[in-house]
């Protein structure tokens, strides 16, 4: 008998292509540190550093990243829409 590997809560959160496909103009900082596959406070302390690999926008006390610089980071294509 064989046992499926368990996959771990983190790899079961990644994002889809196609979900990353269908992300709004700007997304929050926990979405787009799952679509990076990393935590929301690794995120934010990128985003602390100056080395989050997208470029951020500051609204008040909200910061928002713009699909299209996220999805330059993980090298998505741009698509016509």
């Amino acid at each position: 008998m064989t046992t499926a590997t368990p996959v771990s809560s983190r790899e079961s959160h990644l994002m889809t292509l196609s979900e990353l496909l269908e992300l709004p103009a700007t997304v929050s900082v926990e979405t787009a540190a799952r679509a990076l596959g990393i935590g929301r406070n690794k995120a934010m302390e990128l985003i602390r550093d100056g080395s989050f690999p997208a470029k951020t926008l500051r609204l008040g006390g909200v910061t928002k990243i713009p699909t299209a610089s996220l999805w330059e980071a993980l090298g998505v294509p741009m698509l016509p829409r």
